[in-house]
């Protein structure tokens, strides 16, 4: 007996289990939004309390590792996306659709303000059945509601692919808050969200 507990002992030593780590990254889930340009999404998603992590990436159209200027091009098919994990212990995916909703304009097609495209839709990528039914019924609701005065032409669409965006485009905003688009743009954008949403804002921010 004596000998069977330290072999045990040995492989537990060697082998590790990292329960807590594995318990961790399944507690997460992952959502996937387009709401025109990903310098926008991203920051204000990575100002949600409970979002875990945000990135910035190319979703839903035929080309294999786009480029920007590809995608920019309008004619690969993608949009410019988030993909961003969340706690679904501290906000659910509904909070989250909420902020979506409120945060860029989702009646117009193929287009955000200026920039104009495919690449620019408004879109979820659900990446279950159970955001699927979360995102059409909430898109119903806003739709009912007088949040918009015009019909929301949101895609909801599967997720089937997603490319990361290449490194200068990650934490955009956060590495160039003066740059011209941040200062005219994403800077109102955010403080909106701001005003909107006080009660959803990571306290550190």
């Amino acid at each position: 007996m004596e000998c069977i507990m330290n072999i045990l002992l040995i492989i537990l030593l060697l082998f590790p289990m990292n329960e807590s780590e594995n318990s961790v990254e399944q507690e997460y889930q992952q959502a996937t939004l387009g709401a025109g340009c990903f310098w926008c999404v991203e920051a204000i998603y990575q100002r949600v309390n409970g979002v875990v992590s945000v990135e910035s990436g190319y979703s839903g159209g035929e080309v294999e590792n786009p480029t920007y200027n590809q995608v920019v091009s309008g004619n690969t098919g993608h949009a410019e996306v988030i993909r961003f994990h969340f706690d679904p212990g501290v906000i659910s995916f509904e909070e989250l659709l909420e902020v979506f909703w409120h945060t860029h304009d989702p009646t117009t097609l193929n287009r955000q303000g200026a920039d104009v495209g495919p690449q620019y839709r408004s879109v979820i990528f659900y990446h279950n059945d159970e955001q699927k039914k979360i995102a059409e019924q909430s898109m119903e609701k806003t739709d009912a509601s007088d949040l918009w005065e015009d019909p929301i032409v949101t895609e909801i669409s599967p997720l089937i692919n997603y490319y990361k965006a290449e490194d200068y485009h990650q934490n955009y905003f956060n590495n160039n808050p003066n740059a011209g688009y941040c200062s005219v743009v994403i800077a109102p954008k955010l403080a909106k969200f701001k005003k909107d949403f006080p009660h959803l804002l990571q306290e550190s921010l």
